[in-house]
């Protein structure tokens, strides 16, 4: 067979153990031969290759980002997009796909699939979401980066008597902050799940404050307080309908600064938590789920994504993978200090 790999969406630590694994088991055991499609769906949409064989894979387990590129490219909403894939791919001569990606990028993958395209999908995602997996790599190290910048940030707030306000991604599911707030000693967590009393995240504050010690405050960049809507970075949305999200950090910095008179910060990590090399165990599940993708392109069992169940990875309908977000359940919530409204 002649398969076609791409990365889709947000970059991820891990997507290149998941490229390595596929061609590795792909060549090695079953001797099909591989392609590699640039920039997500784009690649696809313009034909736009580059070779794909053991040779490109060696010594990018440990490497960050994606060696094939990424994008959100989403060939629905481009006239003829979809005509325009298949057709590439009758061209190419390419007998399957392995998309790897998170809501956006399998979500087409789902679309394809029920169109005839064979499509098999491999969950990534630093925020954790999809709901089919109980994991998904990427994740695992970002909680890291962001837990190792709050241990970092507990002294400097220490010293200067300010608040720290921590803004992590989490468009629409707070796992990193709750992950990273918990395992960093944050005294106050704010998630996309449910709206935040400002009032009250200012009263704990000044509690905190009483007891001579500074506060971390860990914010996910989808979180609301409870009279206010999202912080945006102006109005434009991407291919897949979102609204660039962020700011709230410094919002909230603002306020707590303003209410309580001392000072406080805002750091916002951004893309270094999506950046550098994976954790070990990113680098365990993404060579897994790797292995498990290829295997069910082999078989022709197409229309699936492969997802960590337990401590099993098991094949869903691509279908099942994206008709949900995973949230974090009131049960979780429950477990830290988050403050609602």
């Amino acid at each position: 067979m002649r398969i076609g790999v791409l990365t889709g969406g947000g970059d991820c630590p891990g997507l290149n153990a998941v490229i390595r694994a596929v061609v590795r088991k792909g060549v090695t055991d079953y001797g099909h031969e591989f392609v590699g499609f640039r920039d997500g769906w784009r690649g696809p949409l313009e034909g736009d290759t580059r070779p794909l064989g053991i040779p490109e894979v060696r010594g990018i387990l440990p490497r960050g980002g994606t060696i094939l590129g990424s994008s959100r490219t989403n060939p629905f909403k481009i006239e003829g997009g979809v005509e325009r894939i298949k057709a590439n791919l009758a061209e190419g001569g390419i007998d399957a796909l392995i998309a790897i990606g998170g809501e956006d990028t399998l979500g087409v993958a789902s679309k394809l699939t029920e169109l005839g395209v064979p499509v098999v999908g491999v969950p990534k995602t630093i925020d954790n979401d999809l709901g089919a997996t109980d994991y998904t790599f990427g994740f695992d190290t970002a909680v890291n980066i962001a837990m190792e910048a709050i241990d970092r940030l507990h002294t400097t707030a220490e010293s200067h008597h300010r608040t720290v306000v921590v803004e992590v991604m989490g468009r629409h599911a707070g796992w990193i902050a709750l992950h990273s707030g918990l395992a960093g000693g944050a005294n106050v967590i704010l998630l996309p799940e449910q709206k935040f009393d400002l009032d009250k995240v200012v009263e704990y504050i000044e509690t905190r404050f009483q007891t001579r010690y500074s506060p971390i405050v860990v914010v996910s960049e989808g979180a609301m307080p409870s009279d206010g809507d999202l912080v945006t970075q102006g109005g434009q949305l991407d291919a897949f309908g979102h609204v660039r999200l962020g700011g709230v950090g410094q919002w909230l910095a603002d306020q707590i600064e303003k209410r309580t008179g001392k000072e406080a910060r805002a750091v916002v990590l951004g893309h270094i938590q999506r950046g550098g090399t994976p954790t070990a165990f990113d680098r365990v599940l993404a060579t897994r789920f790797g292995l498990h993708a290829i295997d069910a392109v082999h078989e022709g069992d197409f229309g699936k994504m492969v997802a960590l169940r337990g401590t099993d990875i098991v094949r869903v309908p691509l279908e099942e993978a994206t008709r949900e977000l995973k949230t974090v359940p009131a049960a979780r919530l429950a477990e830290a200090e988050v403050f609602f409204g």
